[in-house]
């Protein structure tokens, strides 16, 4: 997607835009996305859910792999949990390009703290789709 298609995608999304996701950077190949924990993100333990983490590298995931007008969607995606975090901090996805060929692509996202200490490694494999934008 070229980069105002990639705002438009995230002006829609509405599941990101809920979590207080801000988007710092969207280029092609390249992401960076930040939220803010917030006291119902915690889960029994009090502490940052794993799958709101998740969600948050799987947006800068989303941004990084839509890199020209194709729909480009996961096809699938591991996570890996270092250090856990609560409410109040703000973490931030940082999502790479490692390769792209033909119609599939792999990423790598690194979620940290406001420290700059390591929170979970994701890794993404993108398909490009024949689907067109809502």
């Amino acid at each position: 997607m070229t980069g105002s298609n990639v705002r438009e995608m995230m002006r829609r999304d509405r599941a990101s835009a809920a979590l207080g996701m801000v988007v710092e950077q969207d280029e092609p190949g390249h992401a960076v996305v930040t939220m803010r924990v917030r006291d119902d993100m915690l889960n029994g333990f009090a502490i940052t859910h794993g799958g709101l983490v998740f969600a948050l590298a799987d947006t800068a995931f989303a941004l990084a792999c839509n890199e020209d007008d194709r729909v480009t969607v996961a096809a699938g995606a591991d996570i890996t949990f270092l250090k856990s975090t609560t409410a109040g901090q703000t973490l931030t996805a940082t999502a790479t390009r490692r390769i792209v060929r033909g119609r599939t692509g792999l990423y790598d996202v690194t979620v940290t703290d406001e420290a700059g200490d390591t929170v979970a490694e994701f890794r993404g494999r993108s398909v490009a789709t024949t689907r067109t934008a809502p």
